[in-house]
């Protein structure tokens, strides 16, 4: 039986940012067990088995900040005043400056203000207060102190200072006007030239059709985080080994130029290999395994031509570039495909990153590593001609990427992150209306404690990498950088607490970033929100996600004038049924299938027919939507409603413009249903490739939808 936690357990909790209570998705109140709260305190690195551990670790809470000079990372806006507690032996004197990123300096003045000496660890230190000047550049700087006496630590004199916008400046056009695009899972969108998955050249050609035919402004797609170096690769482009590289399976392989310098036996190979991969269209199932082993024996291939001149010296600056997260990214690789996976499984002294043996398997497969930091070299260099592409056909945006909301428990990540990562716990949601047992997305968190003590290092590199060479980014359950379900090892979902971020310094990095990009930030908002966020996201100039079976007020649908301005707002999403599923009940079947449902099938199904006919009435009450109209016209309806919120970014997904009824995702489910792993078909369930979408009926009827207002 779940016990109550102590009041001093609660207060250990409370200062860890660990929530002892909350409100769930139908507002009752829920107190979480003094057993979920040890385990997540255990995975934060706090002891709390019993009083005696408690009591010790809120004293360390408290005396911890005294023990540094300086904090690990400041986090301050541009504009605005922010003062720093700079801690000294009792009596000293300190200066501190800031070392500015452009190479200036910058003494910071001390602020009048006494604070009682404490006695830390049996030695009396003092707090001195500095202002940071509020007209600092914005960027990544660095804090130095400087002490008369014997520093307390002296790894602790200088310390990350990051100076953050007060508001991202949305680019152009979506400053100014409304812009509308196109949602793609990317993988779906195979063509003639593509080897059984979607890959960056059907992202050009996507993108290219798109503009030239429809006007849109931008395409959506998917997360294109790497996956396993070798199968089974997992289908969930929402749980990658890393989200800072990108997956190879999407290079198209022929336009790498050194496929030209293929010796004739080479060539012969790689053709063989090209027409058994395209072969693979024609299966049911996308094969992510099939499709990656063929490819990836074709760019190793590619990769033993060599490169030379121009070639050469760019893929050398690219390293050099990427640094120390691509060798460690291109090792685990390399360790993947010598001792297969999990990582966990290898020998104990090749689980360290930085330990010798990690070295010297390094030097002993230079060939091996270099091949993995190729393969991302290539993915930059056709990322970008994707993006020239796209804004060359007329799109003011091009590409628009999804920041997944973690990664793989044993993936890249976690071998190589260390503890910035949490261990012992898992990330998912809550129970609420449309997973009505939660979720459990198998995921381990960032640790709040050590992002600081890394300033933020690791989510900036990861945050920058898919803001390149894109117009924008959309960052999956941006509710996790306010707060997080962590759920502990072996628990349900319902068993989980939440665990509060620094917002603040979250939040600033990803405007800083995003507006060094000159990008546009979406914030998929959806599902349980704390009060304060959709608030904060419009202070801070990022949007939000609006889907339209989502927004009611009570039992009335919402109408669309109430819709928020700073908004991508889109009739469904990947989690949901295509459009045409949704209104013939698809998500009902799937789920009473699957036995995800709480209540009879009979009730279930009249509630969600009641909800779809209200919809229909309040169509028809606009004049959008003729009585009796069939699946297509309603389809065409729901986007003319779209266009009557005001919200500045409209789009509309692939599957509705082809007909699709399958939803390419089942929350709550794994191998239970084909996740992530269904062609683009159409109503008649057969698959479609990018030339079919070129002539889909419903295209242009979509896409004036949008504009209809």
């Amino acid at each position: 039986m779940p016990s109550t936690p102590s009041p001093r357990l609660v207060e250990l909790a409370q200062a860890h940012g660990v929530a002892t209570e909350y409100w769930d998705w139908v507002g009752q109140h829920v107190a979480v067990s003094a057993e979920s709260i040890r385990a997540v305190l255990a995975a934060l690195g706090v002891a709390a088995a019993d009083d005696d551990e408690v009591d010790a670790a809120l004293a360390d809470h408290a005396d911890a900040p005294w023990r540094r000079t300086l904090p690990a990372t400041v986090v301050a806006r541009a504009g605005r005043a922010r003062e720093v507690a700079v801690h000294v032996p009792a009596g000293a004197g300190v200066a501190v400056h800031a070392e500015l990123e452009d190479g200036g300096r910058r003494t910071l003045e001390q602020v009048d203000r006494w604070v009682p000496d404490r006695v830390v660890d049996g030695s009396a230190v003092g707090e001195a207060t500095f202002a940071v000047p509020v007209d600092l550049p914005l960027g990544w700087h660095r804090l130095v102190a400087e002490v008369d006496a014997a520093p307390l630590d002296p790894t602790t004199l200088t310390s990350v200072l990051v100076v953050t916008p007060e508001r991202l400046e949305l680019p152009e056009p979506v400053a100014s006007r409304r812009v509308v695009g196109l949602m793609a899972q990317l993988y779906q969108v195979r063509s003639p030239g593509s080897w059984g998955v979607g890959d960056l050249r059907d992202l050009a050609d996507l993108s290219t059709w798109a503009a030239a035919a429809h006007d849109a402004d931008f395409v959506l797609v998917n997360p294109l985080h790497a996956a396993e170096p070798s199968g089974p690769m997992e289908a969930s482009p929402y749980l990658p080994t890393t989200r800072r590289f990108v997956n190879p399976l999407y290079l198209r392989v022929e336009d790498v130029p050194e496929v030209a310098a293929l010796d004739p036996a080479a060539h012969r190979r790689f053709l063989g290999l090209a027409a058994r991969a395209r072969a693979l269209d024609a299966a049911e199932r996308i094969d992510r395994d099939a499709a990656w082993t063929l490819k990836r024996e074709a760019l190793e291939l590619v990769h033993d031509a060599g490169l030379a001149g121009a070639r050469a010296a760019s893929f050398a600056e690219f390293c050099e570039r990427e640094g120390r997260g691509l060798l460690d990214f291109a090792t685990w690789c390399a360790l993947a495909d010598h001792h297969g996976l999990p990582f966990t499984a290898w020998p104990a002294e090749l689980q360290d990153p930085d330990g010798p043996a990690v070295h010297a398997f390094r030097a002993e497969h230079p060939g091996a590593v270099d091949l993995h930091r190729w393969m991302q070299w290539l993915l930059e260099g056709q990322l970008a001609s994707a993006q020239r592409e796209a804004q060359a056909a007329g799109m003011s945006l091009g590409v628009v990427h999804d920041l997944a909301v973690g990664v793989h428990p044993v993936g890249a990540d976690a071998w190589a992150l260390g503890d910035a990562l949490a261990r012992g716990v898992t990330v998912g949601a809550p129970p609420d209306q449309f997973n009505q047992l939660g979720q459990n997305w198998s995921q381990p968190p960032w640790r709040p404690d050590r992002l600081a003590e890394q300033g933020y290092a690791p989510f900036r590199d990861m945050v920058r990498t898919v803001l390149r060479d894109s117009g924008g980014i959309r960052v999956d359950h941006i509710l996790g950088l306010f707060r997080l379900w962590w759920i502990p090892a072996g628990g349900t979902p319902a068993e989980g607490t939440y665990v509060y971020y620094d917002e603040e310094a979250l939040l600033g990095i990803l405007v800083l970033e995003a507006q060094r990009a000159g990008a546009v930030v979406i914030g998929e908002d959806l599902g349980v929100v704390a009060p304060n966020v959709r608030q904060v996201l419009t202070e801070r100039g990022l949007l939000g996600t609006s889907i339209l079976w989502f927004e009611w007020d009570e039992d009335r649908v919402r109408p669309p004038e109430s819709y928020r301005d700073l908004c991508l707002s889109t009739v469904t999403v990947h989690d949901l049924p295509p459009t045409a599923g949704y209104l013939t009940l698809e998500h009902v079947a799937v789920r009473e299938r699957l036995g995800l449902l709480t209540r009879p099938v009979e009730e279930e199904r009249a509630v969600e027919e009641s909800a779809i006919g209200r919809v229909r009435e309040a169509l028809e009450a606009r004049g959008l939507l003729a009585p009796g109209a069939d699946v297509d016209e309603t389809v065409v309806a729901l986007h003319r409603w779209l266009a009557q919120t005001p919200s500045r970014m409209l789009a509309v997904s692939l599957p509705d413009v082809v007909g699709d009824r399958r939803a390419i995702n089942q929350p709550g489910t794994n191998d239970e249903y084909p996740n992530w792993r269904l062609p683009l078909a159409g109503p008649d369930g057969e698959p479609v490739d990018l030339d079919d979408i070129r002539e889909s009926a419903l295209a242009e009827p979509l896409f004036e939808a949008l504009r209809s207002r």
